[in-house]
């Protein structure tokens, strides 16, 4: 049994959504945890012929045997997590910590104007002022609004228990490596660290107590709203590439550039990483769309994929080949 983390490598937009609910429908872990900073993240999941589009409950309630939970740490919006609990049919297994930071509507207003929204980039979730208000400690938290007591759970205490009873737990994070507060290309980050360490400490978890740490790299790098990135492509040679993408809270359009192998090891190397993922390999090479086994890529295709393994010096053990969940090569051994 063992507990995977599971983080964003460049600037959030690689497919964590994609590869959480994989990871939960295959490994049927018994909790599916989510840290990170708060509702600003979008996750996008497809299952046959439905789309979920989620910002508050982990990627991973695809799998009815799992309970979904998040910790501590994240800043929560009630009103669009009580909606996915809902829409999402979990409301006999969503749990939030009684510990989350609220999000109120003086921060969804603060963080829609002024500095934070014109020169930031900010989303407007109120995630950055929430948890600014956090630590000058006058946040209120969730134990303090009736209409979350039904979902109230000491979340680093069940986490804790399921793994010292030698359960599966798959731990989300959310946004990417280089957006992270401390290690991210300030000022244009989040509100707060995301790396694989926050992550486990936003929900209350020990170092020791993790196995593996994946890291979930795209195919090529995106990113959305304001900041550096290295190489970037026009927008003219992003459409003919066939890279335009859109962010999932914000419906911007993102920015698009070549793999990063630079990014890429500093991302390895803030999170320990002892695995990696890649997806949307099926956009940098059509053919191998839908594909489920390794023997079948093209030459190219392959050989990108090794090259990444030798310049990482990491094992890649998930491929994304498609949009839909299972548009996976699943290559761990």
């Amino acid at each position: 049994m063992t507990c995977t983390v599971v983080v964003g490598g460049f600037f959030g937009d690689e497919g964590k959504g994609k590869i959480i609910s994989y990871l939960a429908m295959k490994d049927n872990p018994s909790i599916v945890v989510r840290g990170g900073a708060g509702p600003n993240a979008g996750h996008t999941v497809k299952d046959g012929d439905r789309t979920y589009k989620i910002r508050m409950l982990p990627s991973g309630f695809l799998n009815k045997k799992s309970k979904v939970m998040i910790g501590p740490g994240v800043v929560i919006n009630p009103d669009i997590l009580l909606k996915e609990i809902n829409d999402f049919d979990v409301s006999n297994r969503a749990f939030v910590d009684r510990n989350c930071g609220v999000i109120e509507q003086t921060h969804l207003t603060e963080d829609s104007k002024g500095r934070l929204k014109d020169t930031i980039g900010s989303t407007g979730s109120g995630t950055g002022p929430a948890n600014a208000e956090r630590a000058m400690r006058t946040l209120k938290l969730a134990k303090d609004f009736e209409s979350l007591s039904s979902y109230l759970e000491d979340v680093p205490t069940v986490v804790n228990n399921a793994l010292d009873s030698k359960e599966n737990v798959l731990v989300e994070g959310t946004q990417g490596t280089h957006l992270s507060l401390w290690h991210g290309t300030y000022p244009y980050v989040t509100s707060k660290d995301v790396t694989a360490s926050a992550i486990c400490s936003d929900i209350g978890l020990g170092p020791k107590k993790v196995d593996e740490v994946m890291v979930i790299f795209k195919s090529f790098v995106t990113r959305v709203g304001t900041g550096p990135m290295e190489n970037e492509l026009t927008p003219e040679e992003t459409s003919k590439k066939g890279w335009d993408e859109v962010g999932t809270v914000t419906g911007r359009q993102r920015r698009a550039a070549e793999f990063d192998f630079n990014l890429a090891r500093k991302a390895i190397m803030l999170n320990s990483a002892t695995q990696i993922a890649i997806t949307k390999l099926d956009v940098l090479f059509p053919d191998c769309a839908n594909k489920i086994s390794f023997d079948s890529l093209n030459t190219e295709a392959k050989s990108f994929i090794k090259k990444i393994e030798e310049n990482l010096n990491v094992p890649v053990t998930l491929i994304g080949t498609g949009p839909n969940v299972n548009d996976v090569i699943d290559i761990r051994k």
